[in-house]
């Protein structure tokens, strides 16, 4: 049950005349370890953390292990196919820094 399609960029203006680029990154899902919870690790670019699915659920079903999913600050918040994962990925890996420093704050988050 793949939605593709949904790249997402998140741009905020911190009111100094800039803005920054919030990211949100594709990772699959390797098992739900919390089904009441929503919880999910998931695997970005061999970083795995606990992630909630819940923003996903449908009907009663959500993604699973083996689902890709779009990432933000600890929350899956849509479900995109294999194909658009990769080619996501190759264009934040092109980002450069801000990709890196996503992947970082990805490292040091911690859901239980």
């Amino acid at each position: 049950m793949a939605r593709a399609g949904r790249t997402v960029r998140i741009r905020r203006d911190y009111g100094r005349g800039g803005s920054a680029i919030c990211l949100a990154i594709p990772g699959q899902i390797i098992e739900v370890v919390d089904e009441a919870n929503r919880l999910a690790k998931v695997d970005v670019a061999g970083v795995r953390r606990t992630i909630n699915v819940g923003l996903l659920d449908e009907n009663g079903q959500g993604p699973g292990a083996g689902d890709w999913v779009l990432i933000h600050v600890g929350f899956a918040i849509s479900m995109i196919d294999e194909e658009e994962a990769r080619a996501t990925r190759e264009l934040l890996e092109r980002m450069g820094a801000e990709y890196e420093q996503e992947l970082e704050e990805l490292k040091a988050s911690v859901i239980e």
